[in-house]
């Protein structure tokens, strides 16, 4: 039979064989092998309580006997078998799964796991967390680490979604029988990202020219920035020898500017942003530079001239003394000169070298020789003047100045041209103009480079496969393309994308992000061709519109003319288009096709279409009517169809070249689509409601000549007056029916109120 017995490491252990007969003598402790006792084990025997094994430790553990003699005979106990239960040493150590500060934004996961190891089982983690965090707790789980006898204990902890409640200290307390510890954590819950920049050195520093400089900003944010970069002078700089960008932990940005130069004075800004936030600092870096003498003349007329450079701007002093001397200035009995000076800043800049002149009139006097002498924080340069020399008058006309200045004229004059033909350029501009309030016909509009720009119309170019060229101008091009998850993840979608020349200004730039803007404030409408998105950073800026597959109005209608079916419409033809709820007939016939559009429409042309046209176009004009937007350039050329026929406005002046269109008439230093405009356009530039639908007339002529030029007799741009003699209105455009003839009656009474 084998007994056991647990004894504590460090503790004593009694074997309990007691000495049952008196005979018995010479209690000892053996192994059950009978080997030799583990080294170091002490025993006591005692025959009325057992062996005592003192000072146990693991190294005593395993099988022992009691031995004895009785009648000079071995006797033996029973075995006991004994066990060490080891103790720890320290309090336990705790692991947890994150860093002191945890950053997190609302709905995100927060998992904590604590971890600890004991030397046995009698160990325990717990939580300590916020009053007012939901949390789930998983259970605590134990293993043997391979290798060894320690328990590893652990426990988790998760948030599914974070709250702003949640924020506060999360504890985990491990005890074990050397008492308790623990480690925390401390969560912070915010509504949205954020980012700062810390106070750090001064925003205005000074560096000696030659010497180096380091910027350094450091930030808190959450998320991480997704970009950091530093700009001088609005300039993005680039990690180079003489500018080292370095960034630690994408929390600190130094820049190092190495050997700076005289000319590297300036603003420096760091900048960096993420989908949250943004920020930046900037530096006002003042370069100090030495003073040096740039040029000097004279004597010429009694005159001196001496011009230095340096910064800060350097201070000029005039000194006399007897040759022969290296500087008048050293001498303890030098003659500052007391005849006053004039002073003048040549060239100056705002952070580094300057230039300035000093002229001074001399008399020989006694004194030959004159210093000039310009100090600069400390630091000086001078030159030296003998006064003896004879004065040299002036000669203004000489045969070189002559032909410098007969250059500098010509130069100039050619100067004069290029400017005069770069002002009577077209400048590309948008047509549409959104109106912020009027008095009568006085109209102020919304400035479109101050409308908002919602970064939700944003779409990834790379998404963007450009295919054939639509159109294309003297500022820029529209292209077809194909969209990759446009309107969502697995949808393909094709597209027409506004883009600009790689030659375009800085206006045109500008010109074509108001547009973007204008597009985005308006909204969507089936009868305008309406944004779709947007690639305004990483690149050159696109604008997504829709795709109209039959291309613009007025080349469709003359493309038709040869199947045009008149339908006999009558003199008392009417036909109330504002209660037709079904689409027309060739949208009828095409309902039944997928999104895709086929640029062939091999369909007839009847004058049911023309009055669709008609009020399509109405539709549209009404909708922007409604946003306050005047179009100003309301023509069959830039009203675009689509499957169905369906028909939608739209400015296409980025991709026609207006210097090479007839439609387009240069008055002044622009091209104005003079036979669309109303006298009050055309005489006074004053545009209102009302002469869109002036226009709008013109385009109803346009619809149903099937794509005729308005006002055929008229040529030149000396006849722009008769543009709006009725009588000539009916001769030169034929009666093309009964919607032309009302139109006409129509202004005929307007004219005469």
């Amino acid at each position: 039979m084998v007994d056991g017995l647990l004894v504590r490491e460090g503790e004593d252990g009694t074997l309990p064989c007691l000495v049952t007969d008196p005979a018995v003598n010479h209690l000892s402790l053996l192994p059950c092998t009978g080997s030799a006792l583990p080294a170091g084990l002490i025993y006591i025997a005692h025959p009325q309580r057992g062996i005592t094994i003192r000072n146990v430790s693991k190294a005593f553990e395993g099988c022992y006997v009691c031995a004895g003699e009785m009648d000079e005979k071995p006797v033996k106990s029973s075995q006991y078998n004994l066990g060490v239960r080891l103790v720890p040493e320290t309090v336990p150590v705790i692991s947890l799964s994150r860093i002191e500060n945890v950053i997190l934004i609302q709905g995100q996961e927060f998992v904590l796991k604590c971890s600890t190891i004991n030397i046995n089982h009698d160990i325990s983690l717990s939580w300590s967390i916020p009053s007012e965090a939901v949390r789930s707790t998983n259970l605590q789980k134990s293993n043997i680490l391979p290798g060894s006898r320690e328990y590893k204990l652990s426990t988790g902890l998760s948030i599914e979604s974070v709250k702003m409640i949640d924020s506060g200290v999360f504890r985990c307390d491990a005890r074990n029988e050397k008492g308790v510890s623990m480690a925390t954590v401390n969560l912070e819950v915010y509504e949205h990202g954020f980012m700062n920049l810390t106070e750090g050195e001064e925003s205005v520093m000074e560096v000696r020219e030659g010497e180096s400089l380091t910027l350094s900003v450091e930030m808190t944010s959450y998320p991480r920035p997704t970009e950091v970069y530093w700009t001088y002078n609005n300039q993005q700089l680039k990690n180079t020898s003489e500018h080292v960008i370095t960034l630690h932990n994408q929390y600190i940005s130094d820049l190092r500017l190495v050997r700076v130069h005289g000319s590297e004075g300036g603003i420096y800004t760091f900048s960096a942003y993420h989908m949250y936030a943004s920020a930046n600092r900037s530096f006002t870096v003042h370069v100090i530079c030495k003073p040096v003498i740039v040029s000097q003349e004279g004597p010429v007329d009694g005159q001196v001239r001496c011009v230095a450079s340096g910064y800060p701007v350097p201070k000029i002093s005039w000194y006399y003394c007897e040759p022969p001397h290296a500087r008048c200035s050293h001498l303890l009995n030098a003659t500052q000169a007391d005849e006053e000076f004039t002073l003048v800043t040549v060239s100056g800049a705002e952070f580094g070298r300057n230039e300035v002149e000093s002229r001074l009139n001399v008399t020989k006097g006694k004194f030959h020789t004159l210093e000039c002498v310009a100090t600069t924080q400390g630091e000086q340069a001078y030159t030296l003047f003998s006064i003896s020399e004879r004065t040299v008058p002036h000669k203004l006309f000489t045969p070189l100045l002559s032909g410098v200045v007969s250059t500098a004229v010509l130069l100039s004059f050619f100067l004069v041209v290029l400017l005069y033909k770069y002002i009577q350029k077209p400048k590309y501009e948008i047509h549409w103009k959104v109106i912020d309030s009027f008095d009568g016909n006085n109209y102020t509009y919304i400035d479109p480079t101050q409308l908002p720009y919602d970064p939700k119309w944003e779409f990834p170019r790379e998404r963007l496969r450009f295919g054939k060229i639509l159109g294309s101008g003297a500022f820029g091009k529209v292209v077809a393309a194909t969209a990759y998850g446009l309107c969502s993840a697995d949808t393909v979608t094709t597209v027409a994308v506004k883009m600009l020349k790689p030659s375009a200004h800085s206006t045109e730039k500008e010109a074509l992000m108001s547009e973007l803007k204008v597009l985005s404030f308006i909204g969507n409408h089936i009868n305008i061709v309406n944004l779709l998105g947007a690639c305004t950073v990483g690149g050159p800026t696109l604008v997504i519109t829709e795709y109209c597959c039959y291309g613009d109005l007025l080349n469709f209608l003359r493309r038709k003319r040869d199947a045009f079916f008149s339908s006999k419409t009558g003199d008392g033809y009417y036909k109330n288009l504002l209660s037709q709820t079904q689409p027309s007939r060739s949208y009828q016939k095409r309902s039944n096709q997928t999104e895709w559009c086929d640029d062939k429409d091999d369909l007839s042309l009847d004058t049911e279409d023309l009055l669709s046209f008609s009020y399509q176009v109405a539709k549209g004009m009404d909708f922007l009517t409604s946003k306050n937007c005047i179009h100003r350039d309301l023509a069959a050329r830039n009203v675009l169809l689509t499957q169905g026929r369906v028909a939608k406005i739209c400015d296409f002046g980025l991709a026609r070249d207006i210097t090479r269109d007839s439609s387009y008439v240069l008055r002044g230093n622009a091209r104005l689509p003079v036979k669309w405009m109303s006298p009050e356009s055309l005489f006074a530039c004053v545009y209102t409601f009302e002469s869109d639908v002036w226009s709008y007339g013109i385009l109803l002529w346009e619809i149903f000549s099937l794509g005729n030029t308005p006002y055929p007799g008229i040529q030149g741009p000396n006849q722009f007056s008769s543009l709006f003699n009725l009588k000539l209105i009916a001769h030169t455009m034929t009666n093309i029916g009964s919607v032309t003839t009302t139109q006409l009656r129509v202004s005929e009474r307007e004219l005469d109120r």
